[in-house]
């Protein structure tokens, strides 16, 4: 069974559309929502959870039609959205008091073991959090009750570099459960390209890719050489160039370039970046 299916999936707003979304998150598997701000990652991750309503598509949640049966699945999925929603009073021990009457898989063992983890302090009020304290106790909400399909908006904006190491270390042993599966939006594309087994580009509301990372990182790579060489290559195997006096840059398919031309690899960060130059 596959954690998420998103076929033909559109919403319209005033300004902005996401358009026909098509991406298949295998359970086990993570994957990465890579966009610039407004690019329709939080719209998404708010359409899965049906807190907006789609115009069109088709959405399933750990197998279920997430219009009908999202909260009865409430158990099975644990969220981080960019604004993480804990009452500014309430202090990381109240917080627990609280999700164990919401949660019936709630795991006050488990809840405990990552405040600690994460340096929570528990008396002090949400209120008096730093953003990054706030992602960390959403993070400890979320991983505490059982959660099968973690949706995180964003969740490392805002931690320290050593922190946010972490947190990956932390969602790459939930995936180790065959059962867990996670999608994970951020335009902090280094924390992803470490994480992720699939990685999706939004764009202005438009995917341009979603593919498993490796074949990405194996399909593509960038040449750098006189300019003038672009022109004796194959058109269809240039996806993207950049010439200056200096020479050329250019983002390629791997297998259609001639094998005595020496092609670099690309990080998902400048495979984005070249994606969205091509798209403009």
């Amino acid at each position: 069974m596959n954690a998420l299916e998103i076929k033909n999936l559109s919403k319209s707003f005033d300004g902005f559309k996401l358009d026909n979304i098509n991406l298949t998150l295998p359970s086990g598997c993570i994957m990465g929502l890579i966009g610039e701000n407004g690019a329709g990652k939080s719209t998404t991750i708010k359409l899965i959870l049906n807190i907006i309503h789609k115009d069109s598509g088709s959405i399933t949640v750990l197998g279920k039609n997430n219009e009908d049966n999202i909260r009865l699945t409430k158990e099975d999925i644990g969220v981080v959205m960019d604004d993480v929603g804990i009452p500014e009073c309430l202090n990381a021990k109240q917080v627990g008091k609280i999700m164990r009457l919401t949660f019936k898989n709630w795991s006050d063992e488990a809840y405990e073991g990552y405040l600690k983890k994460l340096s929570i302090p528990t008396q002090k009020p949400f209120k008096d959090f730093s953003r990054g304290m706030k992602m960390k106790l959403g993070i400890a909400v979320a991983m505490s009750h059982g959660s099968k399909l973690l949706l995180l908006d964003e969740a490392t904006s805002g931690l320290d570099p050593v922190v946010r190491d972490e947190v990956v270390e932390m969602f790459s042993e939930f995936t180790r459960d065959e059962t867990h599966s996670i999608l994970i939006s951020s335009h902090i594309v280094s924390d992803l390209e470490k994480l992720c087994d699939y990685v999706a580009f939004l764009h202005k509301g438009k995917l341009l890719l979603c593919e498993e990372k490796d074949l990405l990182l194996a399909k593509y790579g960038i040449i750098h050489c006189p300019a003038s060489l672009l022109d004796e290559l194959d058109p269809s195997a240039i996806k993207h160039k950049k010439v200056s006096p200096y020479g050329a840059q250019a983002l390629v398919l791997r297998d259609a370039i001639p094998s005595n031309i020496s092609v670099s690899p690309v990080s998902i960060e400048e495979l984005f970046i070249f994606m969205v130059k091509e798209e403009k």
